[in-house]
């Protein structure tokens, strides 16, 4: 089920990997989500754990020269022995350590089934072990979903079903809004880019099931499109339509999808923050698109009364008012009967299962096989009621230490930040005034929130998944809906503490850390200072440089959309800038498919400045104690500095995935995060003696350096 919460492209967190920190649970956005086969419905822990992903020397391949290829010289060995799980469409360092913190959540998940008592618990005592033990009951009662089979969502079929006119599809709309269920256009309540402090009703473009427009828009995407028909078919077959009502409503499904896709921005466009923030008073809204009943939708979304609304881009609702008007009130119908299936598809029967998962998992990411059900399971369960699942594993696997010692590391990269804001020869004393105002309210988040969520209100009904499912999005949508207009809570996290993952939020002017990624291979205490400073040390410093990035320096001390920049220093900025547009465009993920560097910007500016942070600061703690100055392993400190941050993006991933990511993540693929910093550096090549004319070198004139 998708979630209507979902941050509109524009992106306005910017996590370390995998885009949207709250992330949608249908579609191609949710690969893991598709069925098992029956047999995974019943598990022990009997599987094996998996090892600590550490930092290790034994991952290198020395018979490669670091002049040559740094990236294989420091991560060779890894990623010849290592290649991407049946059930995996990528696999890292990153997916290493979220497979054990599944481990110890599946463990947190059986105690919790074992503990709860079923129904007679659900509504009643009902504490976080007993809503996540029944909500992961419900998940692995694969019998019961084959008896229910489309009984989970007659209800909303029926609603479509019940459109008679324009009014009643609106309505429709709203309900499914309200319930997750993600058509025709996304809405979120987010802080107002320009009031910060406030709650406000966005709107943005939406109603694709394909991952990007540019599946249904350009060629090179057209094999995907006839699998994507092909499927829509047999998911209105198993629906139980005919073989020729089916094909009829699959091609109906695919041309108003593609005409949303027209009006849609592109993916470079979504990053641009001021383009992406038009305020439209209601009034304003409802005369700009007269078949539209915006008042109605409004209405029944519970927010009749607001005097505004941010709409993304308005040139989408433009044509969406257009298609509305001109398209057969059938076509919606059609459109909508499918978006309820496939919003639900991962939460019904097998048959539908596997057939979701091998169009959105297989086709589209090359994923052979699904995962445990007990794992796909954890997951929805992170991502519905996370807080739950989260407050379990804090209280189980989250020390004060680890916490204490992350507040010490933030402390040192936040000292070496300010210090080179304060020499930056590039930015001006009237812009750099501003920074560090900016720099000073900079608010860190370590481990996991102060106060965990309630959601003793939601029913979680050990015979109910789908239900399970839909009351917590419900849950979740209203409670943030009916906050438009109220004042921000700062308190709140965008992430559930098991996530490996970390995040910059410019409208908090915030950093923050889960638990989850606070383990080897990024947080090891067991590890000498280089090995840290080039994983969580780097990590930080990313986090810290978001607030600077080409989309983050656009919001100012108060997390205002604002500009502060003089246009002088703005253009400084951006000569530099282009020298990193340009050296990630040269890099070719794919025979004939380079990286985007304009999309993936603000994640490669973020990894040149954490690389530049961390490393002043393992140079200030080697000169604080001498002692820790030597070589471990054979290495240098500056050595094991570079390969320890070159390792965190070891990955192997398949082909389909690959060309996925490149056309709608704003993240580089890991193998040139593992070395595009680096070669902006001259300590890097003095650390492995690179000289010119070599592959990894890189003339002077063409290194970027902003941080």
């Amino acid at each position: 089920m998708q979630r209507a919460t979902l941050k509109i492209a524009v992106a306005l967190s910017c996590a370390l990997v995998g885009g949207a920190p709250i992330a949608r649970l249908n579609g191609a956005d949710a690969l893991s989500q598709a069925a098992p086969s029956k047999s995974a419905a019943t598990t022990t822990l009997t599987e094996k754990e998996p090892k600590i992903p550490k930092f290790s020397v034994d991952y290198m391949d020395k018979s490669v020269k670091p002049a040559n290829d740094f990236y294989h010289y420091a991560s060779g060995t890894w990623v010849k022995n290592n290649p991407v799980p049946a059930d995996k469409s990528r696999w890292g360092s990153f997916a290493e350590l979220a497979e054990r913190n599944n481990y110890l959540i599946h463990g947190i998940l059986e105690e919790a089934r074992s503990q709860s008592t079923g129904k007679e618990a659900a509504g009643k005592a009902n504490t976080p072990k007993i809503q996540i033990g029944n909500f992961f009951a419900s998940a692995m009662n694969t019998e019961l979903l084959e008896k229910k089979r489309f009984e989970p969502i007659k209800s909303e079929l029926a609603q479509v079903e019940s459109i008679k006119n324009n009014d009643d599809l609106f309505k429709v709309l709203a309900d499914f809004h309200k319930k997750g269920i993600g058509s025709v256009f996304d809405t979120s309540v987010d802080p107002d880019a320009k009031d910060s402090d406030i709650y406000a009703f966005q709107l943005g473009q939406g109603g694709l099931s394909l991952p990007d427009r540019d599946y249904y828009l350009t060629e090179s995407f057209a094999t995907q499109r006839t699998a994507y028909l092909a499927h829509l078919k047999k998911m209105f077959t198993l629906l139980g339509d005919s073989e020729a009502n089916a094909a009829k409503n699959a091609a109906t499904v695919m041309e108003v999808e593609t005409a949303l896709a027209k009006a849609s921005r592109s993916r470079v466009d979504l990053r641009d923050p001021i383009k992406n923030y038009n305020k439209v008073t209601i009034s304003k809204l409802v005369e700009s698109g007269p078949s539209i009943p915006w008042k109605l939708y409004l209405n029944d979304r519970g927010i009749a009364e607001i005097p505004y609304a941010v709409v993304g881009q308005p040139e989408f609702f433009e044509a969406m008012n257009k298609l509305v008007k001109e398209r057969p009130l059938a076509d919606w119908k059609t459109y909508l009967r499918w978006q309820v299936l496939h919003n639900a598809a991962p939460f019904l029967h097998e048959e539908v299962e596997n057939e979701n998962f091998y169009f959105f998992g297989k086709t589209l990411s090359g994923q052979e096989q699904q995962e445990p059900r007990w794992k796909r399971s954890a997951k929805i369960i992170d991502r519905t009621i996370g807080e739950a699942l989260g407050q379990l594993y804090v209280e189980k696997y989250f020390p004060p230490s680890a916490k204490a010692r992350m507040q010490e590391l933030v402390a040192n990269l936040k000292e070496v930040f300010a210090d080179h804001l304060q020499k930056l020869d590039w930015m001006g004393d009237e812009t750099r005034k501003k920074a560090m105002l900016k720099f000073d309210r900079f608010v860190t988040k370590i481990g996991c929130p102060d106060k965990f969520r309630d959601y003793s209100s939601v029913v979680i009904d050990s015979d109910d998944y789908f239900g399970n499912v839909e009351r917590a999005e419900v849950f979740e949508i209203n409670r943030k809906t009916v906050r438009v207009g109220k004042p921000v809570d700062k308190s709140e996290w965008e992430m559930t503490p098991p996530t490996v993952n970390a995040y910059f939020n410019p409208l908090m002017n915030e950093i923050v850390f889960p638990a989850g990624i606070l383990q080897p291979p990024f947080f090891d205490l067991s590890m000498d200072d280089p090995v840290n400073y080039g994983a969580i040390g780097a990590v930080i410093g990313h986090e810290i440089t978001h607030g600077y990035d080409d989309q983050g320096r656009h919001f100012d001390a108060h997390g205002n959309l604002a500009e502060w920049w003089t246009d002088k220093d703005a253009a400084e900025f951006d000569k530099r800038a282009q020298k990193v547009i340009d050296e990630y465009d040269a890099f070719e993920a794919l025979p004939g498919l380079h990286v985007n560097g304009k999309l993936t910007l603000g994640e490669n500016i973020a990894d040149l400045g954490g690389v530049s942070i961390a490393y002043d600061a393992m140079q200030r703690a080697l000169k604080k104690d001498p002692a820790k100055r030597k070589n471990v392993e054979g290495f240098t400190p500056e050595q094991r500095f570079f390969l320890s941050f070159s390792q965190l993006w070891r990955i192997n991933i398949r082909d389909a995935e690959a060309k996925r990511l490149i056309t709608v993540d704003p993240h580089s693929p890991g193998k040139f995060r593992a070395y595009g910093p680096l070669i902006n550096f001259e300590e890097f090549f003095t650390a492995f003696d690179i000289k010119a004319d070599t592959p990894m070198w890189r003339a002077p004139d063409k290194r970027a350096k902003i941080w």
